[in-house]
């Protein structure tokens, strides 16, 4: 069932149920405290939702704009950085980096490398100016294009990422956390478990429980998601000492 944020003609929001389960008010527990509580919650879900699921990108409902984005090619610049998107959302991963080889022209996908996989010294991989063809990461969401652009491309650089969630925020009350209807209880057993840790309430062991039990929702969820693609059995490699 999807949960709104808040709803306070039949208490049934986020913010009215975390109150019910943890039997306090409004004065006892502010909105504001829910609010941090749920947006910690989100980027619980967001986080493991990234880790476990590589090939069906997660990102928020709640984002307005695809998780894509361009930024021009500056001849003699290896370094681009992406930290947020269009929005001013974190981006939290790189997925893809296309190129426009020429304005007007055709994107074509660079070739992720990293620097272990480089058998000579850094500066002689590709050293010169050219077409790029591959990127690394070095560091956050800052890559290396090799080699060098030679030429300023407009858009020159296409960018697929996966980004940081839509929070809430004390003033919200349709809005509902951008993830499965089905995982929308967990927002409101985390805040309260929270809550009650705060507090020192009685049924924190109770909400403790039920906590686990919204992980373990959440962890089987996302493992078990891509039902439209076939499951491929792998061997795992043994190692002899």
């Amino acid at each position: 069932m999807s949960i709104q944020f808040s709803e306070a003609t039949n208490n049934s929001g986020i913010v009215e149920q975390t109150r019910s389960l943890m039997r306090v008010d409004a004065t006892q527990y502010p909105t504001w405290k829910i609010v941090n509580s749920a947006n910690h919650w989100m980027d619980f879900v967001t986080g493991y939702a990234i880790g476990a699921d590589k090939r069906f990108q997660f990102d928020s409902t709640n984002h307005t704009k695809l998780p894509i984005g361009t930024t021009d090619l500056t001849a003699d610049q290896s370094d681009y950085s992406f930290l947020t998107d269009e929005q001013g959302n974190n981006i939290i991963t790189l997925t893809r980096i296309d190129l426009l080889m020429e304005t007007g022209g055709d994107y074509v996908q660079l070739k992720p490398i990293d620097q272990a996989d480089i058998p000579v010294a850094l500066n002689e991989f590709e050293s010169g100016t050219g077409i790029p063809r591959y990127y690394d990461k070095i560091a956050d969401n800052i890559v290396r294009l090799y080699p060098t652009p030679a030429t300023s491309v407009t858009a020159g650089l296409k960018f697929y990422f996966q980004r940081a969630p839509s929070y809430f925020v004390a003033t919200d009350t349709t809005k509902t956390p951008g993830v499965s209807p089905l995982l929308h209880r967990g927002f409101v057993v985390a805040s309260a478990y929270d809550g009650a840790l705060t507090l020192g309430l009685p049924n924190l062991q109770g909400l403790a429980a039920e906590r686990a039990l919204e992980v373990e929702k959440v962890e089987t969820y996302f493992t078990n998601r891509n039902n439209d693609e076939k499951r491929k059995m792998t061997y795992k490699e043994i190692q002899f000492q």
